[in-house]
Parts: structure tokens; sequence; C-alpha cells
């Protein structure tokens, strides 16, 4: 494991389960590319580094397995996986289907409350854009979209969605440098907004249908860039 990598993990909360904590490191290091697709994974490197044994590190990497972020060969190691677009565009499909109808749901049945707070986390998402802040307009992304489905009722849908979308995330997180991009999500994020504000369940559904699918776009783009990060 790269010494960039090493010094990006926090050392890990002894008071706190720790396979947990080791997992929550691993995956941010991995979706905002610290570490890079095809580069090792050393248990042991790793249980040295955080200052634990071997077992919690071993249980978050089956787990990153799992996830398809994390490829485990018998006699060689733990790799990190490459960006796989047919996973990107099965996780899309996904989630497009779970998000679309949540926009819908809501559409014209928001409280007053969560209206006020969305039009509050789209200044900050203004904010972030204008500073050119790509980690803080993440956040902001994430809150907005988990906002919807607690809203709806369906915190279990965003887990779900949350599990899938890590394959999604690596290419958005690829795509933010591009020039005009945040613009153009942070468009997207209050034309959503207003539809669902105005009560338009058709509109809103549409709305939302683009802005998931602009992570399609950006992945075929990068693919051709970055071939040695992305495989079809």
């Amino acid at each position: 494991m790269g010494a960039l990598a090493a010094s990006a993990l926090e050392p890990v909360n002894p008071r706190l389960p720790i396979a947990p904590q080791i997992y929550e490191r691993l995956r941010r290091a991995i979706t905002t590319l610290v570490v890079l697709p095809s580069e090792a994974l050393s248990e042991k490197e790793l249980s040295l580094q955080l200052g634990v044994s071997r077992t919690p590190v071993r249980e978050a990497l089956i787990r990153l397995a799992d996830e398809g972020l994390v490829d485990i060969l018998p006699q060689r190691g733990s790799f990190v996986a490459p960006i796989r677009l047919r996973d990107v565009e099965e996780a899309q499909f996904i989630r497009e289907s779970l998000e679309v109808a949540v926009a819908c749901r809501l559409a014209g049945h928001c409280s007053a409350r969560f209206l006020s707070e969305l039009k509050l986390n789209l200044a900050r998402q203004e904010s972030a854009v204008a500073e050119g802040n790509r980690d803080l307009f993440l956040e902001l992304d994430e809150a907005f979209h988990r906002g919807l489905c607690e809203e709806a009722g369906l915190s279990k849908s965003w887990r779900v969605i949350q599990s899938v979308k890590l394959q999604m995330d690596r290419v958005r997180y690829l795509s933010l440098p591009e020039p005009g991009h945040l613009d153009v999500l942070l468009a997207q994020h209050r034309q959503v907004a207003e539809a669902i504000e105005r009560g338009q369940a058709e509109e809103a559904g549409r709305l939302m249908s683009a802005h998931l699918k602009e992570v399609l776009g950006s992945a075929n783009l990068l693919r051709q860039k970055l071939a040695h990060l992305i495989e079809n």
C-alpha cells in the first residue's frame, strides 16, 4: 500500500468496533482515488499502520470485495478493483429506479421544514461550487439525495442506494474536475427540488432520471482518457 494511502488513514478508535472503522477509511480512500485501481492492499501493512490485528483488516477487505471495490486473488493478495463499466451501469440502473420513484412520491408532499432545509443545502452547494470545493460539494450532494429518501420515509431505500452507488462514486469523483461539471449538477439539483416543491411528480421523476444518467456519460468519456483505470 502506497505511502499516500497510508497517510490518509486516520487511527481507529479502540472503544468502537474496529472492522467497520477500517472499512469506512478504506472505502473512502478507494472511492476518492487516494488508492488507485490495481494497487495492492496488504493486510500486514494496514494492520501495522492502523495499530490493529489482521483479523478486522481482513473483515473490512472481504466486505469491500463483496461490494466490488476490492479483488481478493488467491495466493496473490488483495487489490483495488478496476472501475468496471458494467458495474457502474447496473448500479446506475438500480439507483435511478429507486430515486425516480422517491422524487415522484415526494412531489407536493414535503413539509415546509424539509423544503427550507433543501434550499439551505442548495445554497451551500452553490458556495462550494463557487469556491471549487469538490469534497464539500460531494458531501452536500450526498445529503441532498439522502434527505429526499428520508423525507419520503424510505431510509431503507437509501441504504440500498448507498451499497450499490459505490460503483458510481469513483466515476463521479473523477469527473468533478471537468470544467463546468459542478455547475451542471447544481442546476440539476435545483430543477429537481423546484419540481418537487411545485408538486409536479412526472417532471420531478424525469429530471431526476436525467440527473442520475450524467454518470454514464462521464464514465464513457473517462474510459477514453483513463483506460488504465476503467475497463468494460
